[in-house]
């Protein structure tokens, strides 16, 4: 999360690429431009982290938490979760407010030093459930009946993790109908013994750089059926292909055969792309991230890479990759060119423009927040060293909340005119999205590792028309993970990917969002599942919320 080291290494670069490229201008607020109000308080979000310790704090202390939305009843509402010392649940009405079901669900009975979630309907009985990740620990919470979230772990054949940080739940085996999970882990480290809690760096400690621990393997459990998975790491090659101190996981289908590329966000290590291939004793995993152009920013070095999303960002129908990094790295955007073929695409869709950018981000989500047909990209932000003032004046502990607006294919950083709540400084790690008063626009959850929530209302006004989608699968897994949703509407085509992952620690609404600017009807709407079946729906109606089953 955090390197120091490289500091002097990386600065001579940027500020030659400044001089290069010079900064980009002050902009005017544009049309569109979205909007967003704090509504937590308001909604009934009674939560708070505090980071336990005193100052200044180690590498376990400020790694932060995660938050998703989900829909623990089936009710067609979102509710929200947050990851913690407590573990509290909210259930939405879907009107903007929520109560704390936490002991109803029997939260209230959970221990463990918990960190990230991931959500899927692993038992395809139509309920959501949910993963823990967490420091020597980790629990699979299955959701019975949308009444309670039961602890089955060790029934499920899931062990404890070393340091669980972000998970998925994704259907490897295409068409099995199955979801499997994947787990990050970070560092070995002992927080009891470990001789190496803080560093000094300029006379002061603080919390040590990432190579000073050996990185962990990522962790693959394949189900089963029956609630049981199995531990197929080894086996399938998995971990070995995982370069370790992973942080960000997110998996999107690259080729017609709908097999699901998992990408592994990693510390001051190359990032990994791991292309999953049938043999006749089950799927095997290599890291294709180096020749496929995603392992190293565009200098040719390894990112502190910690939050990572897919998303189409220029309309091309391939899916593109980016990655959150430390301060003064580069917030590496991978454009797809073809298949499993990548361009660096940073510099020249204006995402860094600064050589000097203080931020060090970490949940990152692609969403179309003003419903014009265009992804547009929110990053939460926030340093890893809480005394980084003593040590370096450029930059702070707090920061604030990143909005780039798409501007058909390139972007703007219109965080400015976003609203004061998005620009209030806070420690940012984990971020969800999802629309949790069903208006039509995509709100978003923010983890702020030294406060309360950030329930962000989007209230951008205008905004385009749109369509939510929610899929349902029968010969793919029930929640349509890993499906990817082509509309055409007004003479525009758009493709976007059915995912609850992606981001850092969190887990977002799986309903698909699509934004369609001015036009008032999809003319096509074509839904690729995991299994291979192709639907295609005609003349759908807009600004409307759509359930799509496969084969029907």
């Amino acid at each position: 999360m955090c390197n120091t080291k490289i500091f002097g290494r990386l600065l001579p670069a940027f500020f030659l690429l400044t001089t290069i490229l010079g900064c980009k201008p002050a902009h005017e607020p544009r049309p569109q431009v979205s909007r967003f109000v704090d509504k937590a308080t308001e909604a009934g979000l009674d939560y708070h982290w505090v980071v336990a310790g005193k100052s200044p704090f180690n590498v376990l202390q400020t790694i932060g938490n995660g938050c998703a939305f989900l829909d623990v009843n089936n009710d067609e509402n979102l509710d929200i979760l947050l990851i913690g010392a407590r573990v509290s649940l909210y259930e939405g009405d879907g009107k903007g407010k929520f109560v704390d079901v936490s002991r109803q669900f029997h939260l209230d009975r959970l221990s463990g030093h918990f960190l990230g979630c991931a959500v899927g309907d692993y038992d395809h009985d139509g309920y959501d459930d949910v993963y823990l990740s967490g420091y020597r620990g980790g629990v699979l919470l299955h959701n019975d009946n949308g009444h309670t979230l039961r602890d089955v772990t060790s029934t499920a054949g899931i062990r404890p993790q070393p340091w669980g940080s972000s998970c998925c739940f994704v259907e490897t085996q295409a068409g099995s109908g199955l979801l499997d999970l994947v787990i990050c882990n970070y560092a070995r480290f002992d927080v009891d013994h470990d001789k190496h809690l803080l560093c000094p760096y300029a006379g002061v400690m603080t919390s040590c750089p990432p190579s000073t621990y050996m990185p962990l393997k990522a962790v693959l459990y394949r189900n089963i059926g029956n609630g049981r998975f199995v531990d197929n790491s080894s086996k399938s090659g998995f971990s070995a292909s995982s370069s370790g101190r992973g942080l960000g996981v997110a998996a999107a289908p690259l080729d017609p055969s709908m097999k699901p590329y998992i990408a592994l966000a990693n510390d001051e290590i190359a990032g990994n792309l791991l292309e999953p291939t049938p043999t006749s004793r089950g799927t095997r995993y290599r890291d294709i991230a180096i020749e496929a152009g995603t392992a190293f920013n565009s200098l040719g070095r390894p990112h502190g890479g910690m939050g990572t999303d897919w998303g189409d960002f220029d309309n091309d129908g391939r899916l593109d990759l980016f990655v959150s990094t430390y301060q003064r790295e580069f917030k590496s955007l991978y454009r797809n060119v073809q298949g499993t073929s990548f361009e660096d695409d940073t510099i020249p869709a204006h995402i860094t423009y600064r050589g000097n950018d203080p931020t060090v981000a970490f949940g990152c989500k692609f969403a179309d927040f003003n419903n014009d047909g265009w992804m547009d990209l929110i990053i939460a932000n926030g340093h890893v060293q809480d005394n980084i003032s003593m040590i370096d004046k450029t930059t702070t502990y707090r920061q604030s909340t990143i909005l780039y607006t798409n501007d058909k294919g390139t972007f703007v950083d219109d965080s400015k005119f976003c609203g004061p709540d998005i620009q209030r400084p806070i420690v940012g790690r984990g971020l969800a999205i999802g629309d949790y008063d069903n208006d039509g626009r995509v709100d978003v959850l923010v983890v702020d590792s030294e406060g309360s929530p950030l329930l962000l209302h989007n209230e951008t006004t205008p905004a385009g028309h749109w369509l939510e989608l929610t899929l349902v699968g029968t010969k793919s897994n029930r929640d349509g993970l890993g499906a990817l949703v082509t509309v055409t509407a007004g003479g525009s085509t758009q493709t976007r990917l059915c995912q609850t992952d992606g981001s850092y620690l969190s887990s977002s609404d799986k309903r698909v969002h699509v934004g369609l600017g001015a036009s008032t009807l999809a003319e096509r709407v074509t839904v690729l599942w995991p299994s291979g079946q192709a639907d295609v729906f005609h003349n759908v109606a807009v600004d409307r919320r759509v359930t799509l089953r496969e084969s029907r």
